[in-house]
């Protein structure tokens, strides 16, 4: 039935919670702008790095000026250090090795920008063979969007309909539905239960082995 999984990648495949939240803790120390503690960038991922930016500083100081600032601020640290704390979650190497000896096809969409996308893929997974690695940029809009995930069941030449789409927002399980895919919320990640259900979620898997018991159970 299924013969692809596309990844999300922050809060999936990687927990890369610190490394964002230190840099932009230090662009909104340099603008003299209060910090967030680290658990709350958990609400904050999922919709791009210039959307964090607009939610972590003050609402009182949202204006265009401001954001950019703030953003290439954090791009400038994030940039060179976003592989400083990031690692993949425990059990996501395991997952990789089962689905290799099942000869399931991988890709990699996320809400992080292109270059920084493949550059945390190249770095901490560069055992296994990810045919698609595909982040924002001015031909990839966001998710919800499907237009990336659809280009990489093109690449893939698999149907929607036979690829899975692992994530850990609503937004992932969004951009799933919208792509005619098959969404799978990943418990491990940023956001709640609720949240993925909510949004469309077919199936949720509480850690990354556990979706190879789904692929079993779905035969």
């Amino acid at each position: 039935m299924f013969k692809g999984i596309i990844f999300d990648l922050d809060g999936t495949l990687v927990d890369s919670l610190g490394d964002i939240a230190n840099a932009m803790n230090n662009a909104l120390q340099r603008y003299g702008f209060p910090t967030h503690e680290l658990q709350a960038y958990k609400n904050f991922i999922g919709n791009g790095l210039k959307n964090l930016v607009r939610e972590t500083v003050p609402k009182d100081f949202r204006n265009e000026e401001i954001i950019i600032k703030c953003f290439d601020s954090m791009m400038e640290e994030y940039r060179d250090n976003c592989t400083d704390k990031t690692q993949p979650y425990a059990g996501i190497v395991e997952l990789l090795n089962e689905l290799a000896t099942h000869q399931m096809r991988l890709a990699v969409l996320s809400n992080k920008v292109d270059f920084l996308t493949k550059k945390v893929v190249k770095t901490l997974l560069p055992n296994w063979n990810f045919e698609a690695v595909i982040g924002v940029s001015n031909e990839i809009p966001r998710k919800p969007n499907p237009l990336g995930a659809l280009l990489i069941s093109r690449k893939l030449e698999i149907s929607p309909e036979n690829l899975i789409y692992l994530g850990d927002t609503g937004v992932d399980m969004q951009a799933a539905n919208s792509a005619g895919m098959y969404a799978v919320g990943a418990l491990w990640g940023f956001r709640t239960k609720e949240e993925l259900t909510s949004n469309g979620a077919k199936y949720l898997v509480n850690y990354p082995l556990e979706l190879i018991q789904m692929l079993e159970d779905l035969k």
